[in-house]
């Protein structure tokens, strides 16, 4: 450790060194630093709250913030408590189990010019169901033409793909064609920071000088709502990325926990087959990061959670982080168990 640490409060904004480290992670070696308006928070939650806030004061009055279905719970409660009026726009199929993407274009379409539309960077959350560049490159294409603002969400990036540049791939293709984007960025899940509240909230602004106009307004949001963010877990980030063996060394663990949890995505549906299920699981193995939204209907998981002792979000998304070797037989055939002759699409 190093002898001038102290636990003194960080400033309003935080941590500057850390921030410049963590947007650069986000957005690129070639991050546009002189014009991002990048501020610490309270993790990802408290980024989408400083975000909802920032964004209910300076837009016009009555313009929506478009949230996907389903999504995090949290994002529709943060949004509303900080003043913004909410509506869905469709993004997920339940007949399918894959991304409803016409639907989602088509609502993105219909939302008024100028609205705001939360999307996930990346390992969307319940779904583990992301678009492809293709169709990211269509999104934004869209987006452009309907001078929406984007309001990115990125709790995964690294824990997706196992590779931190190919999980940015969105955020970064969205700056690069010039759409207002704003980011809230947390290290609780890609660096096991859970508990230290370690996150990011980020404006791309045009120029240096709005960048400091921004920022001033940054401050007067965070000043009454927390004062200062925690700082021991945003030290631990910036040690690591200021440090390129420790860089190099986060990757190559980061890649083998993402590694793991694909194998154990694998492992499971090839265990609900050998168990019997003549159910179609092949969505579990397209989906990405920590989840596997498995269609599983409420009175599913509600009869794993009292007869097996398997807990699980009754959407059915379960923690694929939580499959291992020793357990991935016993909640497969429990799985079997409840899904055998019912269905698993809406």
């Amino acid at each position: 450790a190093s002898p001038t640490e102290n636990k003194e409060y960080l400033s309003i904004e935080g941590d500057a060194d850390f921030t410049s480290k963590a947007l650069t992670f986000a957005y690129g070696a070639d991050a546009p630093l002189n014009n991002l308006a990048g501020v610490q928070t309270l993790s990802g939650t408290g980024a989408c709250r400083v975000g909802g806030t920032f964004l209910a004061q300076f837009l016009p009055k009555g313009t929506k913030i478009f949230i996907p279905v389903p999504t995090w719970g949290n994002h529709w409660k943060i949004m509303a408590e900080a003043g913004l009026e909410t509506e869905k726009y469709r993004y997920y199929s339940r007949v399918t189990n894959g991304l409803d993407y016409d639907g989602m274009l088509e609502d993105i379409k219909s939302a008024p010019d100028a609205s705001v539309i939360l999307l996930h960077a990346c390992a969307h959350n319940p779904t583990g169901c992301d678009p492809t560049q293709d169709q990211w490159k269509e999104i934004c294409s869209l987006v452009q033409s309907k001078k929406h603002i984007v309001f990115f969400d990125s709790a995964y990036q690294g824990f997706a793909s196992g590779d931190s540049e190919q999980d940015a791939f969105a955020l970064r293709y969205f700056v690069d064609q010039g759409v207002p984007v704003m980011l809230a960025q947390s290290f609780a899940k890609n660096f096991g920071l859970y508990g230290e509240r370690c996150g990011t909230f980020s404006i791309v602004t045009s120029s240096s000088e709005q960048k400091d106009k921004v920022m001033s307004q940054l401050k007067n949001i965070i000043r009454p709502m927390y004062s200062s963010p925690p700082k021991h877990g945003s030290s631990i980030v910036k040690t690591v990325l200021s440090d390129a063996d420790l860089t190099a060394q986060y990757y190559k663990e980061c890649k083998s926990m993402a590694d793991r949890i694909l194998e154990m995505r694998t492992k499971f549906v090839s265990t609900l087959k050998s168990a019997g299920s003549t159910h179609d699981w092949s969505h579990v193995t397209q989906q990405i990061g920590m989840f596997a939204f498995t269609g599983m209907s409420e009175e599913m998981c509600d009869e794993l959670t009292d007869k097996y002792a398997i807990y699980l979000t009754r959407d059915g998304r379960i923690s694929v982080a939580g499959l291992n070797d020793g357990n991935v037989e016993y909640v497969a055939q429990a799985v079997h168990d409840v899904t055998d002759g019912k269905s698993i699409t809406a």
